[in-house]
């Protein structure tokens, strides 16, 4: 019988195989100029392969600790798969941040463009977007006579995405080519079709989906404990996981007060954030500005942090730090390495319309949380481990809770290594875990109505609404309006996953200090950096019994 190991491997080629932008965006050759089958058809496909794998792994009998590891993590993450799929939330899937209808347009981001013929091959992949869209329709439809569609903000929301797209960004991507001749021909040809096949989507979604769209937006119990166990992979005590929350972002909100009351004494939160924005110190401006920013803080961090608390070898220091097309949601993001390295590891901005001034008090800390040590280190050190993590554990699988987690126990790292002493960069990074801690708050309360508790100063009494969630991201954060607003959209298309964040984290800092106790005075942090990102990704119940093992 095959080992864990080499079914897991066999799992990974099989899939991408039947998920070309997975290939893609993973590094594996052969279908870049094609786009997956996100028709009913492919899902099925899809989840049969899966089914198959499951059977396999959980046949199979580890020959080591390094596979009991690797079968805990393909069964729980692969199971979990299998359940949102029969659940018919595979098909359904619509929202404003993570859904096939983004994977389709965000996939030529990664795309190599540096030749005629990798524009010849995006060309042959323009081509295949109506044919994308048009499965994608079909399941949207097919998920829809059964009664399962997103709730109307979402629907309305991903049509104005999808808008951006079909009158922006195609056109002006095959410009940036300079091909001439045939190729620029076939390019445009590409680029009229998906621009058009975006539009009909648009289409799709205001004629036919969105009458059959709830105007409701929260989810229920039931299916957000599904969203919660695959985002988390763990089975949270909501009610305690909500009453913590509020303890969080209480006493983070106190500590916030004192640091804004050495930056501008007498003044509010809101009115410290105004001053700071305002002070040319924290200011850069454009976006070349931001991105050169970015980019010179992120290769800092790499030098800095190399060899004296984090082994990095030569493949993890290349990071680059991008300025994402319009269209998505506010903020930035992370993709990984491919499994070579070939294509590096990137940061994205992602920035309001007209925005050409950026408060670098603000994001200092979100440099630390996508790039070194947060979703870098993390995602690269795990794609570096190909003698001791499967193809599945180090390039397929991933954990919210574990990512988000390490990443958000990433700012507050670099605040205990010295790096966020300036007083306008501390605040800017408390305020992150504020609203990370309101994330918990609020998506929990939002999706399950819950009621809003005494002494917080906020609409005691009163049940959760999504109205009530952007006056409360508005009012006890330092979010600008344009990010509070993508938030509520994110939270409400998303169940389960905002959490994940400041649930993670405080795994990571309770795995830490047990970790000191038992060690005492062998503890090591640079070492139990080092153990626990090798492991790779995997759910909190896992990480949590992995970590204890250190």
């Amino acid at each position: 019988m095959a080992s864990v190991h080499d079914i897991s491997n066999k799992y990974v080629s099989d899939y991408v195989a039947l998920d070309p932008i997975a290939a893609t965006n993973l590094g594996f050759a052969g279908a870049e100029d094609q786009l997956t089958d996100f028709s009913p058809e492919g899902h099925a496909a899809r989840d049969e392969l899966a089914v198959r794998a499951l059977a396999d792994v959980a046949a199979a009998t580890p020959a080591s600790s390094s596979e009991e590891a690797a079968r805990a993590v393909f069964l729980e993450r692969t199971g979990l798969e299998h359940e949102l799929y029969e659940a018919g939330h595979t098909e359904s899937s619509l929202n404003v941040i993570a859904s096939p209808i983004q994977s389709v347009r965000d996939i030529f981001d990664q795309m190599p463009t540096g030749t005629p013929d990798d524009w010849a091959t995006i060309g042959r992949r323009l081509a295949a977007v109506p044919a994308a869209l048009g499965g994608l329709r079909a399941s949207l439809s097919h998920a829809a006579s059964r009664g399962q569609v997103s709730a109307l903000r979402q629907v309305t929301k991903v049509a104005a995405q999808c808008d951006v797209w079909a009158s922006t960004f195609f056109t002006s991507f095959v410009a940036s080519s300079g091909a001439e001749g045939a190729l620029r021909s076939s390019l445009d040809a590409g680029a009229a079709a998906a621009s058009s096949a975006y539009a009909e989507f648009a289409s799709f979604l205001r004629t036919t989906l969105a009458p059959q769209a709830p105007e409701k937006d929260a989810v229920g119990e039931e299916r957000y404990r599904l969203g919660s166990r695959y985002f988390t992979g763990s089975r949270l005590d909501l009610a305690e996981a909500y009453a913590w929350g509020w303890e969080e972002f209480l006493g983070i909100e106190a500590e916030m007060k004192q640091v804004a009351g050495r930056l501008k004494p007498g003044a509010s939160l809101a009115e410290t954030a105004a001053y700071l924005d305002e002070h040319p110190r924290y200011q850069v401006h454009g976006q070349d500005g931001l991105q050169a920013w970015m980019q010179e803080l992120s290769d800092k961090a790499l030098l800095d942090l190399r060899d004296v608390h984090f082994d990095l070898p030569d493949a993890l220091m290349n990071l680059e730090c991008r300025i994402a097309p319009p269209g998505g949601g506010v903020g930035a993001y992370y993709t990984p390495p491919t499994a070579d390295f070939s294509r590096p590891g990137r940061m994205w901005w992602s920035i309001a319309e007209g925005k050409t001034v950026f408060p670098t008090w603000r994001e200092t800390s979100t440099v630390y949380h996508e790039g070194v040590p947060g979703h870098h280190l993390q995602c690269a050190t795990a794609v570096y481990q190909s003698e001791t993590l499967n193809d599945f554990q180090r390039l397929l699988c991933w954990v919210s809770g574990h990512g988000e987690g390490w990443a958000l126990y990433s700012e507050r790292l670099m605040r205990e290594l010295g790096y966020l002493d300036d007083d306008g960069d501390l605040l800017g990074m408390l305020d992150a875990h504020l609203f990370r801690a309101a994330r918990v708050i609020v998506d929990i309360g939002m999706h399950l109505e819950l009621e809003i508790p005494a002494g917080t100063g906020f609409h005691p009494g009163e049940r959760w609404t999504p109205e009530l969630g952007l006056e409360f991201m508005l009012t006890r954060t330092l979010q600008e309006p344009a990010a509070a607003r993508d938030e509520i959209d994110r939270y409400l298309g998303w169940p389960g996953q905002a959490p994940a964040y400041k649930i993670g984290e405080r795994l990571w800092l309770a795995a830490r200090e047990d970790a000191r106790a038992r060690k005492g005075a062998d503890f090591d942090l640079k070492r139990f950096h080092k153990d626990a990102l090798e492991m790779g990704s995997m759910g909190l119940d896992t990480l949590r019994e992995r970590l204890a093992a250190l």
